[in-house]
């Protein structure tokens, strides 16, 4: 029996397009259940190493209402199955691996990390719309939450 491959999406492509089309200006929203919201905006910038530099600026809120700004920074690097996530410090340390399969109308990634005693586990889903969603679901005896962080394109 034949099968037909399944048409890219449109705007990610296939897994292996998926680093080069980060690059660029997106607007985020991000809840982190029950402890705050931020909303701003994320930036991938190219560097000299072919590596994607990613800051995010944003305003963070709190259930009790106090608001400050914010900022994350990490470096992204191709590989070749998808990218891999690094701290933004020198030198670079390796946050997550994360190899991107088709699942139905997306394409998703997934990958752990052990933070001291705490367990980061996240998922990367970028969707046929050109949006893209990043979970990290946090526990351990310091930490226990769940991040959603929607990507949209600035601009769309």
């Amino acid at each position: 029996m034949e099968t037909t491959p399944l048409p890219p999406l449109a705007f990610w492509g296939t897994p292996d397009t998926v680093f080069a089309r980060l690059e660029g200006a997106w607007d985020l929203d991000r809840t982190i259940e029950s402890k705050a919201t931020m909303t701003g905006m994320a930036g991938f910038t190219r560097l000299e190493t072919c590596q994607l530099k990613y800051r995010e600026d944003g305003r963070i809120r709190l259930p009790d209402g106090q608001s400050f700004d914010g900022h994350r920074e990490y470096v992204y690097e191709r590989s070749p199955d998808g990218f891999s996530v690094f701290f933004a410090e020198t030198p670079l340390r390796l946050f997550h691996d994360i190899a991107i399969v088709r699942e139905g109308d997306a394409l998703v990634g997934a990958a752990g990390h052990l933070c001291v005693a705490d367990q980061y586990d996240s998922i990367y889903r970028f969707l046929a719309d050109g949006t893209f969603v990043v979970e990290h679901l946090v526990k351990g005896p310091r930490k226990d939450y769940l991040s959603r962080t929607v990507f949209k394109r600035r601009g769309l």
